[in-house]
């Protein structure tokens, strides 16, 4: 019998966040408590330097938090080794970033189909046909044998797109997923996380300042100064 999902797939008490700067030391996170839904879609909002781009670092466990306690799937991430992290980040989670972070030698069809040979699950036909039909999913299925250089930023954040939905990864984390695309094509790239979400029940987590993104999320999240005020 499979295990079911707990009703909460994160659950965050007291988390900090602190940057040592040199002489300076920055708190982006001044305790957060938290629990996201599994399935929930979530839009994160705050003005910039309020810790939302950290928080979705420390929810996509790209950043170790300096204090507190974070669960994912019911597992606590404490003490856990770099290479548990590592595959559970890979396993689970899709994370879609602001400067998109292609890998420039690469063309873009060879991006999106990166996580999948990091998987190791599928064979090389499967992994090519599946990438080429993200990118068709994002328009972008004639410029395949493009490399990110030769490629408008719009574009190159459609890739990242479909890099990160390419695995249907039980969660996505989303930073300003929309900024760079014209309203046509957000309103696609929309209709993907919410077809991830009903299909799959994934959870989407999305920072944005796009009011129309944020009306589209079953909550939102106000994160000011660090700390969340919802």
């Amino acid at each position: 019998m499979s295990k079911a999902k707990p009703h909460f797939l994160y659950r965050l008490r007291n988390i900090e966040k602190t940057f040592d700067l040199g002489a300076v030391s920055y708190k982006a996170l001044r305790g957060i408590d938290l629990e996201l839904g599994a399935g929930e879609l979530v839009a994160l909002r705050g003005p910039s330097g309020s810790g939302k781009s950290t928080l979705l670092n420390v929810l996509g466990i790209l950043e170790v938090p300096t204090a507190g306690q974070i669960e994912f799937a019911g597992r606590k991430l404490q003490g856990l080794s770099e290479q548990q992290l590592t595959e559970i980040r890979r396993q689970s989670i899709g994370f879609i970033f602001q400067n998109y972070n292609l890998m420039p030698i690469f063309t873009a069809q060879e991006n999106v189909e990166y996580p999948l040979y990091l998987e190791r699950k599928l064979s090389k036909p499967a992994i090519q046909e599946r990438a080429m039909q993200m990118l068709a999913d994002v328009g972008l299925a004639q410029f395949s044998h493009h490399k990110p250089a030769e490629l408008s930023g719009g574009q190159r954040q459609r890739v990242a797109i479909a890099r990160a939905l390419v695995k249907d990864p039980d969660v996505v984390l989303a930073d300003e997923p929309t900024a760079n695309l014209d309203s046509k094509t957000a309103e696609q790239i929309l209709e993907l996380l919410r077809d991830l979400q009903k299909r799959k029940a994934a959870t989407i987590i999305i920072a944005t300042h796009d009011d129309h993104v944020a009306s589209i999320a079953q909550r939102s999240i106000h994160i000011r100064d660090g700390v969340v005020v919802e």
